[in-house]
């Protein structure tokens, strides 16, 4: 067996490629904790800054992205900019994730691959 064959007689992984980007965009901490505020409403980059913690570059630019993927809004007013979810159905989808999570205890939490103790990492500020 040469190694092309070998390559071509590994199991396929069919994973939409899209689906694998949102949930890489929803993986990142400082982006899902941007997406979980402005769940509760609309913000300026200012609001979020004060509300995560996070400095004002990191929102900027994880708004950024978040904006090009089609998931935020913004809206000028004034000098300033005014953020929002640009879908509905991201409200869908992180309740789902908060029923399933209430579902499943800790164990996601725990998971040694991807919990809080995972390479020795912590979830900064994400409860």
């Amino acid at each position: 067996m040469t190694m092309n064959e070998a390559v071509d007689a590994a199991p396929r992984c069919d994973a939409p490629p899209a689906a694998v980007a949102l949930f890489r965009s929803l993986g990142e901490p400082a982006r899902l904790a941007i997406l979980m505020r402005l769940a509760q409403g609309e913000a300026r980059v200012t609001d979020l800054v004060t509300a995560l913690g996070l400095a004002q570059s990191t929102v900027s630019a994880h708004l950024s992205c978040l904006r090009d993927c089609n998931l935020v809004d913004s809206r000028a007013e004034g000098r300033s900019s005014w953020y929002s979810l640009a879908r509905p159905e991201l409200l869908d989808v992180l309740a789902a994730a908060e029923g399933l999570l209430a579902a499943t205890g800790e164990a996601v939490e725990l998971c040694p691959n991807y919990g809080r103790t995972a390479a020795g990492t912590e979830n900064e500020g994400m409860a």
